[in-house]
């Protein structure tokens, strides 16, 4: 990767139109699966999301194996796909970008509020 598909993502959008056609082939359960675990996934990413391509890689890699195998989402993700998201994300959710953008903003509407009642 050089430093210009950095700057401009060029290479996560070639990535998940890769992505994008892979999921095309699967079943539709396994699609909806996908979609549901994307979503999940994405409260785990840093602020490009490059961080998340590689653990969106297996699972799409695992939803095309089970696909193969003829076997179902539920048998192979369970009744709790946050739980199956949070588990290859590491766990707990790391604090971001969002998290301290939300702090800030908490502080400074505690400092007005301060401000207009004393």
């Amino acid at each position: 990767m050089n430093f210009w598909e950095t700057i401009t993502g060029s290479d996560l959008t070639r990535e998940w139109k890769a992505f994008e056609s892979r999921v095309e082939e699967l079943p539709p359960d396994h699609r909806a699966a996908w979609e549901k675990i994307t979503g999940h996934l994405s409260v785990y990413s840093d602020f490009s999301g490059r961080n998340l391509m590689p653990i969106l890689d297996g699972a799409l890699g695992l939803l095309e194996e089970t696909a193969a195998d003829g076997q179902s989402v539920h048998d192979v993700l369970g009744d709790d796909i946050e739980g199956f998201c949070a588990a290859l994300a590491g766990g707990e959710r790391r604090r971001g970008y969002r998290d301290r953008w939300r702090e800030q903003l908490n502080r400074n509407v505690a400092r007005k509020l301060n401000q207009l009642g004393g």
